[in-house]
């Protein structure tokens, strides 16, 4: 089986730390993680990894965000794929910094790179949401997205990053529920346990018994009260 996974993002040092570029930034650790090399093809960059039989292209459109669909169309007809066969990384305005989710076919939501894609190969393919995060109003949203992740995010990006390297071979063999599981394991908090364990109970100590009272003589008895 062959795949491809797409990367969003825009060429160049310049872009390589911004928000838009999540998509690069995972299909990069991917790379790195199974030791692959990337090559100049299809308009962009592409590198080749393998799940077990599973053999998976990722690819990196150097076209710019706005015509990624020019270098993801033609690595597609190129390797003969279906649009179920192609997978797109991409940053996701409608999701909190740190979280990720899978959808499949659907709308752009404006995404100009999902945009593209739409026009040169069509809707339905699948989509991993990486979430940046909203700046809180329209207008603000390109200045937004082609801005660095802030330095208090690096943690936050890191993590999410390695999680997507952890569940990619779940994701190669279309486990969607492991692949987010693995994210997940990366990206959410471990609870401490809800039980608190109790020290054992000791039992209180016992009163001590009382004296067995004497049995006295009468005259004993009378002895006493003139003590």
């Amino acid at each position: 089986m062959t795949q491809l996974w797409a990367g969003l993002g825009n060429p160049g040092a310049k872009y390589a730390g911004n928000r838009h570029n999540v998509g690069f930034m995972a299909l990069d650790r991917i790379a790195a993680d199974q030791g692959a090399v990337w090559r100049s093809k299809f308009q962009g960059e592409i590198a080749e990894v393998r799940f077990g039989s599973e053999k998976v292209w990722l690819l990196k459109p150097g076209t710019f965000m706005n015509l990624s669909g020019q270098s993801v169309g033609e690595a597609m007809r190129f390797h003969k794929l279906e649009l179920g066969d192609v997978t797109v990384f991409h940053d996701e305005l409608d999701l909190a910094p740190g979280k990720l989710r899978l959808k499949q076919g659907g709308g752009h939501a404006g995404h100009n790179g999902l945009r593209s894609i739409h026009q040169h190969i069509g809707a339905d393919y699948a989509r991993v949401r990486i979430g940046i995060g909203h700046p809180g109003h329209k207008d603000r949203v390109s200045g937004y997205v082609l801005s660095d992740f802030a330095k208090l995010e690096d943690k936050m990006l890191d993590d999410l990053l390695r999680g997507i390297v952890d569940g990619a071979p779940k994701l190669a063999v279309g486990d969607g529920a492991g692949f987010s599981n693995a994210v997940a394991l990366r990206t959410t908090p471990q609870r401490p346990s809800s039980g608190r364990k109790t020290a054992t109970e000791r039992p209180a100590p016992s009163e001590p018994d009382p004296e067995p009272e004497v049995q006295l003589s009468p005259l004993q008895k009378l002895a006493r009260k003139f003590r």
